[in-house]
């Protein structure tokens, strides 16, 4: 079994360029190592060292992606089954085994819009607004703040060590970086953006799905409100409060038909509940919601379980001393249900069996 994790806990690259650089590293993989591969993909470059020879699709990959890390595999998984690499053509769906999803992003996040998306369109930024300060902060380029949290532009030449007080300009004019490309990934997390994304990608019958969506909220009176204070981490309590009380502006048209702002107010401080199901605009995936693990087995390829378990975004992928006991049984039945229940019908060569 060969299972690749991808931990993308606020990424702002563009998804489909992502996915492009996420084949070849699996491409990579086919030229060293063999047999069993846990890897950890996000800010680190210690992702580049494994690589694993057999992978296609006798010898298929099994991905566990956390938040936009579950939606990077979905665009990945379709442009194998497009033949979208150049070099590759005999990629197919059927390289990916499984998706296992920890609150995933499949639909998108009222997020955005708190953070300055406008929600007339999705793609745009308000003038004033949070994520402008990143256009800021890159061009500042403060070791410290950097330290604590790393945007991943620095490929763009944006600090002000490169680009001069010119740079800062064009930053602010979008002129510059991924705000003149599109190469990053808030458009893609808005309601709309992700319904656009999702009008290309597909459920296949062939592939087994299974998601964690997340939530850190309760009712109060009919009122939702983050559901306690020790719980959830600091840094995440203002963001569960704030996506629970999000309401979608009413002078403009809304993201989708049927649309309705108490479907979204259950959150984990990043992402809304009900997107992390499972794929369910502009059409509803096939999806089974369950209790416990085992209600599920044995799985049925091209079906979504979902499992809907109180954790904030990070508590399952920052340490595993915050989440304690349930970090383990979480991740013990991941790696039970790719060993034992998913496989399909017809045999493979395991890898140390390969000839």
């Amino acid at each position: 079994m060969i299972c690749l994790l991808l931990f993308w806990f606020m990424a702002f690259l563009d998804l489909a360029k992502e996915n492009s650089e996420a084949f070849h590293i699996l491409e990579g993989l086919k030229r060293k190592m063999r047999g069993f591969l846990c890897l950890i993909w996000g800010l680190s470059p210690a992702y580049m060292i494994a690589h694993y020879p057999q992978w296609d699709e006798d010898h298929p990959i099994h991905f566990v992606g956390h938040s936009a890390g579950a939606q990077v595999v979905r665009v990945l998984q379709q442009m194998l089954a497009d033949k979208a690499f150049e070099g590759y053509e005999n990629t197919s769906e059927n390289w990916v085994l499984s998706i296992t999803a920890l609150s995933g992003a499949f639909n998108g996040t009222t997020r955005t819009y708190l953070d300055g998306m406008l929600p007339e369109d999705g793609q745009n930024m308000k003038p004033l607004c949070l994520l402008q300060l990143c256009r800021l902060g890159d061009w500042l380029d403060i070791p410290l703040l950097k330290a604590y949290y790393n945007f991943g532009f620095d490929h763009f030449n944006l600090s002000w060590r490169k680009a001069g007080l010119w740079g800062l300009v064009d930053c602010l004019l979008g002129n510059a970086g991924p705000w003149a490309t599109g190469d990053w990934i808030l458009p893609d997390l808005t309601i709309q953006g992700s319904i656009k994304l999702n009008s290309n990608l597909q459920t296949f019958p062939n592939t087994f799905y299974f998601s964690y969506a997340t939530k850190r909220t309760r009712k109060i009176l009919g009122v939702t409100v983050p559901s306690g204070i020790l719980g959830i981490h600091p840094m995440l309590f203002i963001r569960v409060l704030q996506i629970s009380l999000y309401r979608y502006p009413t002078d403009v048209p809304p993201p989708y038909k049927g649309y309705r702002d108490e479907d979204w107010q259950d959150n984990d401080g990043a992402l809304n509940t009900i997107s992390m199901t499972h794929p369910r605009l502009p059409i509803e995936h096939p999806s089974c919601s369950i209790v416990n693990d085992s209600d599920c087995q044995p799985l049925q390829p091209g079906i979504w379980y979902y499992k809907t378990v109180e954790a904030d975004h990070i508590f399952f992928i920052l340490n595993r001393e915050r989440a304690g006991v349930q970090f383990d049984l979480m991740y013990d039945n991941i790696f039970e249900r790719c060993r034992k229940h998913i496989f399909r019908k017809t045999s493979q060569t395991l890898p140390n069996e390969a000839p």
